[in-house]
């Protein structure tokens, strides 16, 4: 199943990859200014694009989304690795888009090595 997965886009989730089988309400750019994230907070799923490796804005679109309230599905899309899975989900996102090359080079058993997020996330350690 792996195999005929890594050939589409796929959804990984901290039970590993899973078929992309629904498509974002909206896409949010990471330059999305802060000033306009309330206006979709009543969203189902919002997709924030991640245009490179090394582009880490929608990190932070995340967690204040998460702070204004929303309560919809949030995935991440565009350029992520498994590495950074553990960020993506202490931020807020549930899921992370998987292009076929990236899926290709690192298999769901990697990302799944990085479900482990909680146990690292040192905000919650502090909060008690």
């Amino acid at each position: 199943m792996t195999d005929q997965l890594n050939s589409e886009r796929v959804i990984a989730r901290d039970d590993g990859f899973h078929p992309l089988v629904d498509e974002a309400e909206v896409t949010l750019a990471p330059d999305t200014p802060l000033a306009d994230l309330a206006t979709y907070l009543d969203r189902a799923l919002i997709s924030i694009d991640f245009p490179a490796f090394t582009d880490g804005r929608g990190f932070s679109l995340a967690r204040r989304l998460r702070e204004l309230g929303f309560k919809g599905r949030l995935r991440a899309s565009g350029r992520l690795i498994a590495d950074q899975y553990a960020m993506a989900r202490r931020v807020g996102f549930d899921e992370v888009e998987v292009a076929p090359d990236i899926a290709a080079r690192q298999p769901a058993e990697q990302w799944i090595a990085r479900a482990d997020w909680k146990a690292f996330d040192h905000r919650a350690h502090l909060a008690g």
